[in-house]
């Protein structure tokens, strides 16, 4: 018996059956990436309203009215309200919309020590290893929110202190400390329940914080490098 083929039924005959043409896969339009850029830009959009005060905590806002600000559809509102709502900076509020939570004092106080404890010795490392000249590669990102500091631009400081803290633990060559160290930065930039965002004093030291810090770093004083760094990522104690 012929094992590569087929047993036939008694009183059958043979014949070769054509494969079936099995007609192709239609072919979608590919709108996942756009859809993507634009939920990221949606974002992005709403940590800038969110770092600029213009989203107050305790305000609802629902999906319809951002998207329509933002000339979007809804989803992408939805979808970038989600990822707030995981980051524990908005609440949803059923049939309504969207609520800015803010972060409380003993929030501030503890993203601020979570964030030294990885940040602090990761500079440590790097200054008992770099030379000076790597130190004033960062030079123009310190400077970039200055001005944004002295203008009083607190979307603009945001999103430049965010850059300087980024490329500056980028040094290291560790992508997971950098990323987490982000998103604790971001978590510690949305506005407080309070409703006190720092004022353009603050920011501008915040800012000039940066340069000193550089500085110490460029002449190789450790010392002064772990103080200046303690004090600009840990504020006051404070209670709620």
């Amino acid at each position: 018996m012929d094992l590569t083929r087929p047993e036939q039924a008694p009183g059958t005959t043979s014949s070769a059956q054509p494969p079936v043409a099995r007609p192709p896969l239609p072919v979608r339009p590919r709108t996942l990436p756009e859809r993507h850029s634009v939920r990221a830009q949606v974002l992005a959009a709403l940590r800038d309203a969110l770092a600029s005060g213009e989203l107050e905590p305790g305000a609802t806002y629902s999906a319809p009215t951002l998207a329509e600000r933002y000339g979007v559809s809804a989803t992408p509102v939805r979808e970038a309200m989600q990822r707030l709502v995981s980051e524990g900076v908005v609440e949803t509020v059923p049939n309504r919309g969207f609520r800015i939570a803010g972060r409380s004092r003993r929030d501030a106080a503890e993203l601020a020590e979570v964030r030294a404890a990885l940040e602090v010795p990761a500079l440590l490392r790097l200054a008992r290893a770099l030379p000076a000249e790597r130190w004033s590669e960062l030079r123009p990102l310190a400077e970039a929110t200055v001005s944004a500091a002295r203008v009083g631009d607190r979307a603009a400081y945001a999103e430049a202190d965010r850059r300087f803290h980024r490329s500056l633990l980028a040094l290291t060559g560790n992508r997971h400390l950098v990323a987490v160290a982000e998103d604790l930065h971001r978590r510690s930039q949305m506005p407080s329940a309070q409703g006190d965002g720092p004022g353009p004093a603050q920011l501008l030291a915040d800012a000039l914080a940066h340069s000193a810090l550089l500085d110490a770093l460029c002449t190789g004083d450790l010392a002064t490098a772990e103080r200046l760094a303690h004090e600009h990522l840990v504020p006051p104690p404070a209670t709620d």
